[in-house]
């Protein structure tokens, strides 16, 4: 026999007994992104960041168009305004402008706390609960989709940590 014969037959030969112990681990499958979609916690989350946020999403609008409004008038006049009264308004426009980058900025950062705490709170509770569902069924691995190919559903353990998540007798 050849060596390569050798070493394929030596790769199987490892391979069997790795395989039929991999055959006993049980494995688990959890979708962290329909936690975040579909669990009433994650909804909660959303309807108080629409409420939070909403009114200053508002005013930001409503200073853009102001600021559209000052651009357009100054584009507009431009011509017919005298050389002090076109400073005044470019001025206008200017800080106007720089006072809507800053809200918008400030805004955004807002919205990314926000958000990063939110999910914080709920993936940490979920992990527990993962681990409280793994221990339970016994399962050796609890993989998320971000590592995984693909799955079977029958390992998708997502729809308990949802229940679990949703039921608010749990400890948190």
């Amino acid at each position: 026999m050849r060596l390569s014969g050798w070493c394929a037959m030596a790769a199987l030969a490892l391979a069997l007994p790795a395989s039929a112990s991999f055959a006993q681990n049980r494995i688990g499958f959890v979708s962290q992104e329909r936690i975040m979609r579909e669990s009433a916690a994650a909804q909660r989350a959303q309807k108080k960041f629409e409420a939070d946020f909403s009114k200053r999403q508002q005013e930001l609008s409503k200073l853009g168009e102001h600021l559209r409004k000052l651009q357009e008038n100054l584009e507009r006049n431009a011509m017919t305004m005298s050389e002090s009264e076109r400073a005044k308004r470019e001025r206008e426009f200017n800080e106007a402008n720089r006072e809507l980058q800053r809200k918008d900025r400030e805004f955004r950062e807002d919205v990314n706390a926000f958000r990063n705490e939110q999910g914080s709170v709920i993936l940490n509770r979920a992990t527990q609960i993962v681990r409280k569902i793994a221990e339970s069924e016994k399962l050796d691995v609890v993989l998320q989709e971000g590592q995984v190919v693909w799955f079977s559903p029958r390992i998708d353990i997502t729809d308990k940590v949802i229940k679990a998540l949703d039921d608010p007798k749990a400890a948190k």
